[in-house]
């Protein structure tokens, strides 16, 4: 199957990883030449049939695809471009988001063919993530639906259907838990280690929840939480000061190479 996957960052260069491993004929798409030369570099590193994916900087290069997923900055405004474009120049495929907060149907909302839109949240990362999300809106039609789900199967991922809904499932249920440990750490209740081992131990967490905002990255952290709190207008969302000021001294977990623990810093 064709495939167009627009952003080049590390949740779209691992999506592209995702289809070509599993034979299919993968474009990776930005605007950006060095976002597009660390996605080659971070590829290459793996077992991915790297000769099956195209680079390239222009959208017009998805004009062949049945599947595009986009993966660009978490901006509703970016957003909506890429898909007004995408839904000029591709009137047959299946146009997905990887948005993990935008409601679906705020982006499809200036495009004329909304019937084949939605959402496949694939979890960072994607090549080793069993769950996909499936956002259905109200008006995403059945066969859309249907080939999203197979497509899906087909990766050997797990598809669940989410309504459209800020944050969907998996954000708007992690992001307060983060923020609460956050907050516990904020308030003196513990140390940030022995936070994290009441949830690795305590719980069977696999990651606890600060070492988990540190891989997801504090920044996208904040962004998250503060697009749940516009939309769902909920005070549980408003991230602590904690995180707020990490993030601004430029902590932005592993991708700086430091956020609440320090890492060696990678592209």
């Amino acid at each position: 199957m064709r495939t167009a996957v627009i952003g080049a960052g590390v949740m779209g260069a691992g999506i592209a990883e995702l289809f070509a491993s599993h034979g299919h004929e993968v474009t990776l798409i930005d605007v950006i030449p060095a976002a597009l030369s660390a996605a080659k570099e971070r590829i290459s590193r793996h077992d991915a049939k790297l000769a099956s994916i195209v680079f390239s900087a222009d959208i017009a290069s998805a004009k062949a695809a049945e599947v595009v997923i986009e993966a660009v900055v978490e901006s509703l405004d970016v957003k909506r471009k890429v898909f007004q474009e995408l839904d000029r120049l591709n009137p047959s495929a299946i146009l997905a988001s990887n948005t993990s907060t935008i409601r679906i149907a705020d982006i499809a909302a200036a495009c004329k063919r909304k019937e084949r839109i939605l959402g496949l949240h694939f979890y960072n990362p994607p090549q080793k993530m069993e769950l996909v999300e499936i956002v259905r809106t109200e008006e995403t039609n059945e066969e859309s639906y249907r080939r999203a789900a197979e497509l899906c199967k087909s990766l050997g991922k797990t598809p669940v259907t989410v309504k459209d809904e800020y944050g969907f499932v998996g954000n708007r249920g992690l992001m307060p838990l983060i923020n609460e440990a956050v907050w516990m750490l904020h308030e003196g209740i513990a140390t940030k280690e022995d936070i994290d081992r009441v949830f690795t131990l305590g719980m069977r967490h696999p990651m606890g929840p600060l070492a988990l905002a540190d891989f997801i990255g504090l920044d996208t952290c904040v962004a998250i939480m503060e697009q749940l709190q516009r939309g769902l207008k909920q005070e549980k969302f408003r991230p602590c000061p904690l995180l707020a000021k990490l993030v601004k001294e430029g902590k932005l977990g592993r991708k700086s190479g430091e956020g609440f623990f320090r890492y060696e810093k990678s592209i």
